[in-house]
């Protein structure tokens, strides 16, 4: 049988939508950006902007748009990796960063109701900012090297593994920042520390990937 091949034309316009909206966020706010932009080897970003975050943020805003459509991106790339006797459509895609916007959405919306029904809502909004911040990053990371497996080399699984370890170190590293900054209280509350890693940063993400297998366009 002969596998449909997506068109690249959907890839670039993508990529391109992307590349705009982190334009966008260096050209409005572009000492944010660079602090942004060093998030990883130093926290000033992180202690100099918690405190003037707002819930709609546009420079978060954009950025997180940009990590839908990366992650989305890589997903796709990944997915078609591992599974090459698979027929996926352009219709795929699009369900696809439509389905990770809406998921990231109601996680971050489910995070915020938690910390107003315990009335801790200075510590989810300061938690979720740093977490985000690092998810945006990862982002900004994704871009190029969607670039480089859609037109420069051919992915293969080994190079998506490296990603993807790539990916979850960035991720384990903001998660390591969050939970220093409040460490104390999580001694405390160990067991309901253990709780919220298992219901809302692990299990909705086995959800979510057999969502994906198990409704494959």
């Amino acid at each position: 049988m002969l596998r449909p091949e997506t068109s690249n034309d959907l890839f670039v316009i993508l990529i391109v939508i992307s590349l705009i909206f982190v334009a966008i966020a260096k050209l409005l706010f572009e000492k944010r950006f660079n602090h942004f932009a060093s998030i990883l080897i130093n926290s000033s970003y992180l202690k100099i902007y918690s405190r003037d975050q707002k819930f709609l943020d546009l420079f978060d805003g954009l950025l997180f748009l940009n990590l839908i459509f990366s992650v989305s991106i890589f997903s796709f790339i990944g997915y078609n990796t591992f599974h090459e006797d698979v027929s996926i459509s352009s219709i795929f895609i699009i369900n696809l960063v439509v389905g990770i916007g809406i998921f990231v959405l109601i996680k971050v919306l489910i995070e915020r109701l938690i910390g107003s029904v315990f009335n801790i809502d200075n510590l989810i909004d300061k938690y979720l900012f740093q977490k985000t911040s690092y998810k945006n990053f990862l982002g900004i990371v994704l871009t190029p090297i969607n670039v480089f497996l859609l037109y420069s080399i051919t992915p293969n699984k080994y190079i998506i593994v490296s990603v993807i370890f790539l990916l979850l170190t960035i991720n384990v590293i903001g998660l390591v920042t969050s939970f220093k900054s409040n460490v104390n209280l999580i001694k405390r509350e160990f067991f309901y520390f253990i709780l919220y890693l298992c219901a809302l940063e692990i299990g909705p993400y086995i959800i979510l990937y057999k969502v994906i297998v198990e409704n494959k366009v």
